[in-house]
């Protein structure tokens, strides 16, 4: 299962996505205004390009694990890709802190810091997905 992952960011929004097998995320890009019309339009082109399954939203939690004011905009964020995307791709949020700090530690130019952060995003929730299924015996993570 393909899975595409987002560093929501009100200015921009970094993406990756995972290998067919869901093993290997690769930072590609970002996408500006990603809340916007066009944002939301260009990032439902992104999954059907990509033919991703699911889109995995990193949740900005406080380092206590609190919501923020930065956690409830990702969240609406995530609602209205959610009705962007329609039944057919699941949007599901998952805790991304740290993840830009790591990003920032594996300075690459050829991507965006965006980008690198939402691939350290997707490879947590591959790692947690995979220990979901192994498990539960399933090989799903709902």
């Amino acid at each position: 299962m393909r899975v595409l992952a987002l560093d929501y960011g009100r200015a921009r929004c970094g993406y990756a996505v995972s290998d067919p097998t869901g093993t290997i995320a690769t930072p590609l890009g970002t996408i500006p205004a990603p809340a916007s019309r066009r944002g939301l339009n260009a990032l439902a082109a992104l999954v059907a390009d990509l033919e991703a399954e699911r889109v995995v939203v990193g949740l900005p939690l406080s380092l206590r694990g609190d919501d923020t004011e930065q956690t409830r905009e990702t969240r609406a964020f995530a609602r209205a890709l959610g009705r962007r995307l329609g039944d057919h791709v699941e949007v599901e949020l998952h805790d991304e802190r740290f993840t830009t700090r790591l990003a920032q530690r594996h300075a690459d130019p050829r991507t965006s810091e965006d980008a690198r952060a939402a691939a350290h995003l997707l490879d947590s929730w591959l790692t947690a997905s995979a220990r979901a299924g192994s498990d539960s015996g399933s090989g799903t993570h709902r």
